[in-house]
């Protein structure tokens, strides 16, 4: 990712939250002409109103994040914190106090423990680089991925970057409608002219954004302008700002559509369009209430093309702000098929559906009024939003250093669900007692820290209860990250990553230095795992020959010819987990890049495993939009036949097939991004992913 010169981001934990980073940094190594924009919440928290007072302004330097706590509805000593949090990073820095400023996200009315956050920042100083991706995961709250992108345009010759982290997940409203983004680009231009543009671009995105219709108390956009690029500062209108406030409109679209994406509970981002209308604001207010109405949102959570909902909700708010437009004579399109224009029109239910299962619903109603358009975005409402929020702070303790934790022991829930629980569990635990099975750990459970905690979590629970997992791990991401970082590129041929003489030493770097000895540290880090991580290069575990896929070369690629079983049965009967990096060793010497997926199917074949589970970004087998809960390999065969499965899906399903027909009894696909899924699949009835047997 491109980042703006003379920027440096940071993270830490502070221990405001268990177990995650809490606290990030974005300094700039010049001063910064600095705008923002604010929540219109009366209840604001106290970062808000400190820095709503400062802004716009120049010689801004930083701006500190904290996640776990809002610092709202604290009082005199809310405000207290804030400055001595402020005055911890200038102190640090060795910058004026005023040019620092600070931003909070969390629970409301806990004060802030602001002495954890002043310690931490030694740690937080010393950790800057110019990578924004630590500080994106700090600001996350029930956010489940990060959200960060960039931008860059041409100004008066000079290249330009603008660079954008941001959060948010629920409490999202419009006015603004983003929890909290920090903008950082090396474009000179006045401190008035910035404020004008971030407004603007607020306007189309973020406060053009719903996902639950209740507006926070902490939103804030920042924008910070250090001029490294070079060119002539931006003071008045022109071609100069016209290209500049295009980047800026452009990227935070893109990130308003990504918290959309990603609402609390969300399984489907909402795109609604507006048109024909008699000016921009009545599209852009119709828009917005369509996008919030919980009976539109549920009808996306079913797949149903209600559209009866949608005119209703925009029918309902031009009754109520008095707009000249007639719903009845609309046209309203779903998934670009006519469902309706003045009258009711027949379209095929089932195959509309289908569509309306794909994880972006377009909505767009041309009210023939005008020339006017404009879009908003929301998402469907499901079953989890309740989960999340129905016991947010009653779940919430306060910890006595300060911090906050979520208690969410067994002991807090009913004794009715406890008892089911535990019988649903207590026939699977017998059943799978002494059971070997491999896991394949990639996707996002790589990436968010705390699904890293919960994966491990998982794997010390299959130990406890007899199970002997062997985990095979991806790392292609970071791989692609340090590539990037070196100089490099990263380049696929049909999902394998072309990996030159060069290349594989950063692949076994990461693989086996960094992703390898963190999982272990992760999964040993109570004592109960006994988890070894070993390289496919060890005891020569995995030896591989170079894999030439359809005349191409792609260099140290390799595929497994050989799967060390003595060597894995030691780790195995001493009670240790094995956990292995997929590189491997050939007969030439060489060392082999090779696809994990592809590595877990050969260990779980050589080692005689009865389960193999695949860990994606995916819920499973998918038809029609639907998860297949459980198949056979025939019928898995018939998917692939009839064009149901394709792409990068094709080749782990037959992948699927190989490994049945060599002995192992069941696969499973499951969705990473959803916590203790493995333990949701096999110590429960229903399951949460794809089960396949042979």
């Amino acid at each position: 990712m491109n980042v703006p010169k003379g920027f440096l981001w940071s993270a830490v934990q502070a221990g405001i939250k268990p177990n995650r980073k809490d606290v990030a940094l974005v300094y700039s190594e010049s001063p910064c002409a600095a705008a923002a924009c604010f929540t219109r919440n009366l209840a604001k928290a106290a970062p808000v109103l400190d820095a709503e007072k400062r802004l716009p302004a120049e010689g801004i330097r930083a701006v500190v994040v904290n996640s776990g706590n809002a610092n709202a509805l604290t009082g005199p000593e809310g405000l207290e914190d804030v400055k001595t949090v402020c005055e911890a990073v200038s102190k640090q820095l060795r910058i004026p106090a005023g040019a620092v400023l600070s931003a909070s996200t969390g629970v409301i009315g806990v004060r802030l423990p602001a002495h954890k956050i002043v310690a931490a920042m030694p740690a937080l100083i010393a950790s800057l680089k110019a990578d924004p991706l630590p500080a994106a995961e700090a600001i996350m709250t029930t956010d489940t991925r990060m959200k960060l992108a960039a931008r860059t345009v041409r100004i008066g010759g000079k290249e330009v970057t603008l660079t954008c982290i941001c959060k948010g997940s629920g409490m999202i409203a419009p006015s603004l409608a983003t929890m909290i983004a920090v903008v950082a680009t090396d474009c000179a231009v006045k401190p008035n002219i910035l404020a004008s543009a971030l407004q603007q671009a607020m306007r189309r995105s973020f406060n053009a954004l719903t996902v639950d219709g209740d507006m926070s108390t902490n939103d804030c956009v920042f924008a910070l302008a250090n001029g490294a690029a070079g060119n002539a500062p931006i003071a008045d209108p022109g071609a100069a700002l016209d290209a500049f406030s295009a980047a800026l409109d452009d990227l935070c679209r893109q990130m308003a559509k990504e918290i959309a994406a990603d609402g609390e509970g969300a399984t489907k981002l909402l795109d609604i369009t507006v048109e024909g209308a008699p000016e921009e604001e009545i599209a852009l207010d119709l828009a917005k209430a369509c996008a919030g109405s919980s009976l539109v949102k549920a009808a996306i959570f079913g797949a149903d093309p209600n559209w009866g909902r949608v005119l209703a909700s925009i029918g309902a708010r031009a009754g109520t702000a008095g707009y000249p437009i007639e719903p009845a004579d609309a046209r309203v399109s779903v998934q670009d098929v006519a469902v309706y224009d003045r009258a009711p029109l027949a379209y095929d239910a089932s195959v509309l559906k289908a569509r309306m299962r794909e994880p972006e619903v377009r909505v767009v109603v041309d009210l023939r009024r005008g020339e006017s358009k404009a879009q908003a975005w929301g998402c469907d409402l499901s079953y989890d939003y309740v989960k999340i929020n129905a016991d947010y702070t009653s779940l919430i303790v306060t910890m006595p250093d300060g911090g906050v934790a979520k208690d969410d022991r067994l002991s807090n829930y009913s004794p009715t669900f406890k008892v089911k629980l535990l019988v649903d569990a207590l026939g699977y635990i017998q059943k799978f007692s002494g059971t070997r099975c491999v896991i394949k750990y990639g996707g996002a459970a790589m990436v968010k820290e705390s699904l890293k905690r919960l994966f491990c979590e998982d794997i010390r629970l299959l130990r406890a209860v007899g199970l002997r997992p062997v985990v095979v791990h991806g790392g292609g991401p970071e791989i692609t990250r340090t590539l990037e970082k070196l100089g490099g590129k990263a380049e696929f041929v049909d999902g394998q990553r072309v990996t030159n003489a060069a290349d594989v030493k950063v692949v076994e770097m990461v693989l086996t230095g960094s992703v390898n000895t963190e999982l272990v540290t992760l999964l040993n880090g109570n004592g109960s795992a006994l988890a070894v991580g070993v390289s496919g290069k060890d005891g020569g575990l995995i030896r591989a020959r170079k894999l030439v896929q359809e005349g191409r070369d792609l260099g140290q690629v390799g595929e497994v010819t050989q799967v060390n079983r003595d060597f894995l049965e030691m780790l195995l009967q001493q009670g240790y987990v094995p956990v292995v990096s997929p590189v491997g060793l050939g007969e030439d010497g060489q060392s082999y890049n090779i696809n994990a997926d592809n590595v877990a199917a050969e260990v779980a074949v050589a080692i005689g495993a009865q389960k193999l589970i695949y860990l994606s970004d995916v819920p499973g087998i998918l038809k029609a939009g639907e998860l297949i809960g459980q198949l056979t390999g025939a019928d898995l065969r018939a998917l692939i036949d009839d064009g149901t499965i394709k792409g990068g899906m094709k080749a782990k399903a037959r992948s699927i097939l190989k490994v049945l027909s060599a002995g192992v009894q069941s696969v499973h696909l499951l969705d990473g991004r959803v916590p203790h899924s493995i333990i949701g699949e096999l110590f429960t009835d229903n399951g949460v992913g794809s089960w396949i047997r042979a």
